[in-house]
């Protein structure tokens, strides 16, 4: 399929050509000895430091230039800002041929392409820190045009691109000219590097798990499924990493955790991806009530980290993640924002609560998933700061231990903030022959036509069967969590390459 030029990209690709022609590579070997970097210069360099200054190697994307005949100021964008070169002809071209200069400045330089220079730097008569060239490189040849954005005199962006199928499609020109959209990148990596730091300072265990599994266990979700040509057998991206962790304290590790990348065959909207990263960990001899605690001191330090405040913006609201957090059963949030007790309520009086708050569901789900739907639709959003609910009806967790006090209900909780869950944690089921039971109910469910309900794992029971000590797992959404302390309104804006519907060209 041939590719179809624009008459900017023509004008680009008659310019690679004059470059070639006059025996310069467009693209040459990739080794340039880059030794300083934009902000670190602006910020350190001064009068009486310059001598450190006087031979630097820069490169970067071109962003702006400002010719002015013999004289040309360009400012180039690198991995930590912008800075400005000054780039003179007579010293650029010594000689009496300047054929080279037209080349470079008009027969060669565009927007976005990438050079390299060397000199020494200075800061000009009005006041800005720059790079005085004396080479200058061609690195790489853009072809294409940077979509137009404005920029204030430093070269910042103050008006950017916002079309997200432009934005989502096309990260890599998204990252150049919107440079905020890097820094949430960078803090995201700040995010997962403070939890990390936070798990094996306490003496955590990073592991890694299957993410092709022959039983997609672990959660209630769709699976995407694949099959395995050599085993001749059908095979499922992970939909969570829950029931090999386990495997794992089993085995005798008392502490594992993985960031784990789960995909699931379902729906996308605002706070839904099909691939997304869960943080999920497991740890002997502890229950759901010290998982709240360790859970509070993880987000407020996370908050801290990023921040430096426990009192985050986030849309049009203030949350602060300072501990403790407020602590409700699901049936009383359930209580407190509809006025209905459901306690020891069975399916067909669940419907009628469900047809009374006019909350459509389907015909095939059982008694969890009705509590489920009826406090995704009543509750959940009410809970802005941070609030843990807990100890939820039996039918709704298969995989959790049964609440020591209170029948009928299990030991978990689900972690809201800002109407959203963040945190899913249990004081783990450790009793075979319920977990085998309460298998079976899901598979009950399946029949019935669930296509979320979970499947057996025999291997995962024979495990459970050698003996698995007490133990607290939680489930964390990174790209959820990472919405909500950068002040983000979609996943999409957290995920470098969001899931996209296809394009109907390559151009």
């Amino acid at each position: 399929m041939s590719q179809t030029l624009s008459e900017q990209e023509i004008i680009r690709r008659e310019k690679l050509a004059h470059l070639e022609a006059a025996g310069i590579n467009p693209y040459p070997a990739p080794l340039y000895p880059v030794s300083h970097y934009s902000n670190d210069i602006k910020q350190n360099f001064t009068e009486e430091n310059k001598d450190q200054y006087a031979a630097v190697c820069v490169a970067g994307r071109i962003m702006s230039v400002n010719d002015k005949g013999k004289v040309l100021f360009v400012k180039i964008q690198d991995d930590k800002g912008i800075i400005q070169l000054y780039i003179k002809r007579d010293e650029i071209c010594p000689d009496e041929d300047k054929s080279y200069w037209d080349v470079i400045t008009k027969n060669g330089m565009d927007l976005g392409d990438i050079i390299g220079s060397t000199g020494y730097v200075f800061i000009t008569k009005t006041g800005e820190t720059s790079v005085h060239s004396s080479t200058l490189t061609l690195l790489a040849k853009s072809l294409k045009p940077l979509p137009v954005v404005k920029r204030d005199e430093e070269g910042h962006v103050f008006d950017a691109v916002t079309d997200p199928e432009f934005r989502y499609r096309q990260r890599y020109a998204d990252l150049i000219i919107n440079p905020s959209v890097k820094e949430t990148f960078v803090k995201r990596t700040l995010l997962v590097a403070t939890i990390r730091e936070f798990l094996n300072s306490r003496g955590a265990l990073e592991v890694d798990t299957p993410v092709l599994q022959a039983i997609p266990g672990g959660a209630a979700a769709r699976p995407f499924a694949t099959h395995h040509n050599a085993l001749d057998v059908p095979f499922y991206l992970r939909i969570a990493n829950e029931l090999y962790l386990k495997r794992l304290i089993v085995g005798g590790f008392e502490w594992v955790y993985e960031f784990s990348r789960n995909f699931r065959n379902e729906g996308m909207d605002r706070t839904h991806n099909p691939e997304f990263t869960v943080l999920e960990w497991y740890t002997a001899y502890k229950d759901y009530l010290w998982m709240m605690e360790i859970t509070e001191q993880l987000f407020e330090k996370i908050a801290l980290t990023l921040h430096g405040t426990n009192e985050l913006t986030v849309g049009d609201k203030t949350i602060n993640f300072k501990a403790p957090f407020r602590r409700i059963s699901i049936i009383e949030a359930i209580q407190e924002n509809t006025g209905i007790d459901i306690t020891g309520m069975e399916e067909a009086a669940l419907r009628e609560v469900c047809k009374k708050l006019h909350i459509d569901v389907a015909p095939t789900i059982g008694k969890g998933k009705l509590i489920d739907e009826i406090f995704g639709a009543t509750s959940e959003p009410k809970y802005i700061q941070p609030t843990f609910i807990i100890d939820y009806p039996i039918e709704m967790s298969p995989l959790t231990k049964k609440h020591r006090s209170k029948p009928g209900l299990v030991e978990r909780f689900e972690l809201m903030v800002n109407g959203k869950e963040l945190a899913n944690a249990y004081t783990e089921l450790n009793d075979p022959i319920d977990q085998r039971k309460r298998f079976e109910d899901q598979v009950a469910l399946m029949e019935r036509g669930d296509d979320e309900a979970m499947f057996i794992d025999h291997d995962f029971l024979r495990a459970l069967e050698y003996g698995m000590p007490p133990t607290s797992g939680i489930g964390i959404g990174i790209d959820r969590l990472c919405m909500m302390m950068l002040n983000q309104p979609s996943i999409q804006d957290v995920l470098f390459f969001p899931q996209m519907r296809p394009e109907n060209n390559h151009d």
